[in-house]
């Protein structure tokens, strides 16, 4: 089971992931970042601290978003993953294109640049 919620916060938004996100669900993710692209967002963060499991579809989402991001000129990080899932994407490389950090401070600190 997935929950997606976007929240609003100062120039940026926030998706926030509850639960597992797999092929059944993956879907909804897409989604949720389409959403904010076609809303012109340039500042994604997504808050991993409640997720709990990613599967290869879902990866799939984050990494067919990359090139959009970089054309369009956005900054997309994901914050506080626990371990098991932080390795996913570890192991397959992704942590070397996609931002990651370890809470939501760093993140609005990359954003906004401490």
């Amino acid at each position: 089971m997935l929950e997606i919620s976007i929240i609003e916060e100062n120039q940026h938004r926030i998706i926030s992931l509850q639960g597992e996100v797999d092929a059944s669900n993956s879907v909804e993710l897409d989604q949720a970042i389409h959403r904010l692209l076609s809303e012109g967002c340039k500042q994604i963060l997504v808050d991993g601290s409640a997720l709990e499991y990613i599967s290869s579809a879902g990866l799939g989402v984050f990494m067919s978003y990359l090139e959009d991001f970089q054309e369009k000129g956005v900054t997309f990080i994901i914050y506080g993953m626990n371990e098991k899932v932080y390795n996913v994407f570890h192991i397959l490389g992704l942590d070397q294109l996609i931002t990651m950090v370890n809470n939501h401070q760093e993140a609005l600190d990359i954003l906004y640049g401490a």
